[in-house]
């Protein structure tokens, strides 16, 4: 499993970098809609999700109540080389917390809390699964931001409207 989830990891984080590349400066309270996410947290989150793996892999459990976030909310980053930085920065972090593990390992469960309150408890590599997924949702979601800021969408598993392969 480590092999696999190494390989999804280098895979999908040269999509992402060239989203992040993109992001514009100075834009980073905008947002489509009073419900949406600012681009600059938005950013943030997608640069910085990888970091989870690490923890998904270091750690038994996510505590939302203790600490407010338990650590997992996205560094204050924002547009160019510090989301870049951020983004190599986590995925760093992740692949060496999957180059230290075992299958074994991600065979155990992780728990997602909030004080008592268990949200969710899956094997490690189901969670870790969930991520990678999680993280194609955002990157996609930012991609629509770049689009409304008629910023050109790279292509990512296939050629977007402003970028063939």
């Amino acid at each position: 499993m480590t092999d696999i989830f190494l390989a999804d990891l280098e895979r999908d984080s040269k999509p992402t970098r060239r989203v992040l590349e993109r992001v514009p400066e100075g834009r980073d309270d905008w947002k489509p809609h009073e419900k949406s996410m600012q681009l600059g947290y938005l950013a943030a989150l997608v640069a910085t999700m990888p970091r989870w793996v690490a923890m998904i892999v270091n750690q038994d459990e996510l505590d939302l109540a203790a600490g407010g976030t338990g650590g997992f909310a996205p560094k204050q980053v924002t547009g160019g080389l510090s989301l870049i930085d951020a983004l190599d920065d986590c995925v760093r972090q992740a692949r060496e917390a999957l180059t230290n593990t075992n299958d074994d390992h991600l065979m155990t469960n992780w728990r997602l809390r909030m004080g008592e309150r268990v949200l969710a408890e899956d094997p490690r590599h189901v969670t870790i699964r969930e991520t990678f997924h999680h993280l194609a949702h955002h990157r996609g979601q930012l991609t629509v931001y770049l689009r409304l800021n008629d910023i050109a969408v790279p292509s990512i598993y296939g050629p977007s409207a402003d970028e063939q392969f």
